[in-house]
């Protein structure tokens, strides 16, 4: 088994950027004292519900303050950058940390930043399996040169080149993404939305059981269920709703608005909240039901500096050995 932990790096209210930044920065570290195995990093651009705009940078600050845990990010999106700078800045990391960097691209949605960075709806409809087999083909040659839709140049050498290839995890929200990570032999990252039964069932049209899977949750532990859930129906709100709001497509399309407190409540059904042992059991069933030995846990829903902390170090103390004990 695999723990990790996931930061959105939202900005809880009343809070700035730096502060928020700050707080993801201790988290982490925070998660190698607790005997975390790594540390996942999310992107957004232009919203509150994430101020990372390059998981790759903070990824980079991160494995300079660490020793052990390994650094992820959940996720680079690919329509909104190119996939050759994606892969240079993978190898460099991989390079500088002794290979303790794991890469998680993703396709992302039809946002805005397609008109800021100039890619373009084009990139996000028809060009996320082009942008993958060209992120793919760099890491692994030591020259490159490619004819595609939307990418065109002449052979160059690739520089910097780890000679191990940094591991690639794929975002999964739908039949056509597994299928694109299952052709090219790549795990899946599979989200929060989705419970047990349609990751098990993810797992299994991807046809590859056994590739390194990787799921994330929703993590929050108290005395009782009942405090944990009151924590995040109080907390969990007042960040995740004004986040949201983020979410601007590009081309105007509608977009039903999401309701956070229902949204909280379903997290709370679908993950581990509660309890040490409430928690440990829903750890177990999940990795017993798909079949994924690799969590990763949303850890700062709570709303707080001292609310994550608080969760980080009560998981590695009294919820991952149980775990880890229980699958061994």
């Amino acid at each position: 088994m695999r723990f990790g932990i996931f930061l959105l790096t939202a900005r809880f209210p009343h809070q700035d950027d730096a502060a928020a930044l700050a707080r993801t920065v201790e988290a982490a570290v925070a998660a190698e004292h607790a005997g975390f195995d790594d540390v996942w990093l999310a992107e957004h651009h232009f919203m509150s519900y994430g101020v990372v705009p390059s998981a790759t940078v903070l990824a980079g600050h991160l494995l300079a303050l660490t020793r052990r845990v390994h650094v992820g990010t959940a996720v680079s999106v690919l329509s909104n950058q190119h996939p050759v700078a994606l892969a240079e800045q993978a190898a460099m990391l991989a390079l500088l940390s002794g290979g303790r960097f794991r890469l998680g691209v993703g396709r992302g949605g039809p946002w805005r930043d397609l008109e800021v960075f100039g890619t373009g709806l084009p990139r996000y409809e028809t060009g996320f399996a082009e942008s993958l087999d060209l992120l793919l083909a760099w890491s692994r040659s030591d020259r490159v040169a490619w004819r595609g839709e939307h990418f065109r140049f002449r052979e160059v050498p690739v520089v910097p080149r780890a000679a191990v290839p940094p591991p690639v995890v794929v975002a999964c929200t739908s039949a056509a993404s597994e299928r694109i990570a299952a052709e090219r032999g790549l795990p899946m990252l599979l989200g929060m939305h989705v419970g047990d039964e349609e990751k098990a069932a993810a797992v299994a049209r991807h046809g590859l059981p056994d590739a390194p899977h990787v799921s994330t949750h929703l993590a929050q532990v108290a005395d009782t269920r009942e405090e944990a859930v009151a924590t995040l129906l109080a907390e969990m709100p007042r960040w995740l709703g004004p986040g949201l709001d983020g979410y601007v497509p590009v081309d105007d399309r509608p977009r039903p608005p999401r309701d956070p407190v229902a949204y909280t409540r379903r997290m709370c059904d679908l993950h581990p909240v509660g309890s040490p042992d409430d928690c440990v059991e829903s750890l177990v069933t999940t990795a017993e039901r798909t079949g994924v030995r690799h969590l990763l846990l949303l850890v700062e829903a709570a709303g707080s500096h001292r609310a994550t902390l608080d969760n980080i170090a009560r998981l590695g103390a009294e919820v991952l050995p149980k775990v880890r004990t229980s699958l061994s």
